[in-house]
């Protein structure tokens, strides 16, 4: 696939693209003229790619978890690594489910409130 189908595909520019290679998180063959090729999987890779960074992972930390999701294979210290990224990540789902059950609180009280 060409550059610009991946970031179509995968609902990101293609300069976010380019910055992913630069990164190492990413790679892509070059034609004769340059042109990048990427392989059938770089779709999901991007999307994986893109929850990690909304999860608030960098790309340092992206650069060395994908090693793992890739091979399966997991040193100790990449175990550590993702178990501490996991337990940020559900202190995060945590803070967010309790702010959407407060705004729906709000929001049953402001209709209680329309109703009247």
């Amino acid at each position: 696939m060409r550059i610009g189908e991946v970031a179509a595909r995968a609902g990101v520019s293609v300069r976010a693209l380019r910055y992913y290679e630069e990164q190492g998180l990413l790679v892509a063959e070059r034609s004769a003229s340059g042109q990048r090729h990427y392989p059938p999987g770089a779709v999901d890779r991007v999307r994986f790619i893109q929850n990690l960074y909304a999860a608030g992972l960098g790309s340092k930390a992206v650069l060395r978890i994908l090693p793992c999701m890739e091979h399966g294979v997991l040193t100790d210290e990449m175990h550590e690594r993702l178990l501490a990224e996991r337990a940020r990540v559900q202190v995060q789902l945590d803070e967010l489910t309790a702010t959407r059950d407060k705004l729906d609180d709000v929001i049953r009280a402001g209709q209680a409130h329309r109703r009247a």
